[in-house]
């Protein structure tokens, strides 16, 4: 990673994948208000193979701490057996509103 001055001001998008026991213990809740507090947007949904997916964009500092978030912490009842983040990359702007659950 680059020193943290440029860190701070440059924009990451990345997607991500959870496995565990991450549904039907609020997650996606926990996820989309973890995702506004730390100022990203971003969405988050599950998928029929009982993982969750969804997408986080915003300053790199901030992306890096939802990102370990979602690997290591989650929702009170979850359990996190693996977290994947893929298609990162750096943006000029963000590409979406808000933070938002899919279904």
């Amino acid at each position: 990673m680059s020193d943290s001055k440029s860190a701070e001001s440059n924009l990451l998008s990345v997607d991500f994948e959870i496995f565990g026991h991450v549904q039907g213990v609020c997650f996606r809740m926990y996820t989309e208000k973890e995702g506004l507090q730390l100022g990203l947007v971003g969405w988050v949904k599950n998928t029929y193979s009982g993982t969750v997916v969804g997408q986080v964009q915003g300053p790199a500092d901030k992306v890096e701490e939802m990102k370990f978030w979602l690997s290591k912490q989650g929702s009170p009842s979850s359990r996190i057996t693996r977290a994947v983040f893929s298609n990162e990359r750096s943006i000029d702007k963000v590409e979406v509103s808000g933070f938002k659950t899919r279904f």
